[in-house]
C-alpha cells in the first residue's frame, strides 16, 4: 500500500475515532457535576479524577508559558513561508511542506474557534467568575498538533539526525508537559486531555497527508 493511501487511513481512522469520542461524551453518564450545576459526560469518571488531581496554578501558569513556545513554533514556520515567497517571487515557489503547515495552521485555527463556539462541556472551576468552553483541551489540542505536526515536517527536511531526534526531544516534552500539566492544573476534565490528544492526532495525521499531496501535485 502506498504512503499516501496509509495516510489517508491513518487521518480518517483517527477523525472517526475522535468523533465517536466526542459523541460519547456528549451523551454517556451527563450530569451536573460542574460549577453553575453545568452538565458533564463520563461523570462519575471524570469526578474521580478531578477530586484526584485537585487545583494546582502552578501547572496552570506553566501550561499558559508553554502555550508561547507552541505559538513561537507555529510562527516560525509562517516567517520561513514568508521569507521564501519573497526571495522566490512566488508562492508556488515555497518548500512544499512549509506551505502545506500555512494551510494546516489555518484548519487548526478553524477548529479552535469551532469547539469555542459549540460548547461540548464547560471547566471544572470557574475562571475569572465565568464558565469557559472546556472540550477538547484546546491548550492540548494546539500543542499536539502544531508540535506534531512540526515533528513530521523536520522528518522530511532533516538533513541530519541530530536536528531530527533533537527536536522530537523538545517538542515531545512540551507535548507531554502540556498533557500532564493541563490535567493537573485542575483547569480541566480528563475527557477534555483526552479529546485534545485525539484530536491533535487527527490533525497531525492530516498535516502527513495534506503535505505528502502537495508535495505531489506541486511539483
Amino acid at each position: 500500500m502506498k504512503k499516501k493511501n496509509v495516510s489517508l487511513i491513518v487521518s480518517a481512522v483517527l477523525w472517526l475515532i475522535f468523533a465517536g469520542f466526542t459523541i460519547l461524551v456528549m451523551h454517556y453518564d451527563v450530569k451536573p457535576i460542574g460549577p453553575n450545576q453545568s452538565r458533564v459526560g463520563f461523570a462519575a469518571f471524570n469526578q474521580f479524577v478531578f477530586e484526584k488531581t485537585g487545583i494546582n496554578f502552578l501547572w496552570y501558569e506553566l501550561t499558559e508559558w508553554l502555550g508561547i513556545v507552541v505559538l513561537l513554533t507555529a510562527g516560525g514556520f509562517g516567517i520561513v513561508g514568508v521569507v521564501q515567497w519573497i526571495q522566490r517571487k512566488s508562492i508556488l515557489k515555497v518548500d512544499r511542506a512549509v506551505l502545506a503547515m500555512g494551510i494546516y495552521d489555518v484548519i487548526v485555527v478553524a477548529m479552535y474557534i469551532s469547539f469555542e463556539k459549540y460548547v461540548v462541556n464547560y471547566r471544572p472551576i470557574l475562571l475569572d467568575g465565568k464558565l469557559e468552553a472546556s472540550f477538547p483541551s484546546s491548550h492540548v489540542m494546539v500543542a499536539f498538533s502544531i508540535l506534531g505536526a512540526a515533528i513530521v515536517y523536520f522528518q522530511k527536511r532533516a538533513k541530519n539526525n541530530f536536528v531530527l531526534w533533537g527536536f522530537t526531544f523538545f517538542a515531545g516534552s512540551v507535548i507531554a508537559l502540556m498533557v500532564a500539566g493541563r490535567l493537573i492544573s485542575g483547569v480541566h476534565w480528563f475527557t477534555d486531555i483526552v479529546g485534545g490528544v485525539l484530536l491533535g492526532a487527527a490533525l497531525v495525521s492530516l498535516y502527513r497527508f495534506l503535505m505528502q499531496w502537495m508535495m505531489r501535485q506541486l511539483k
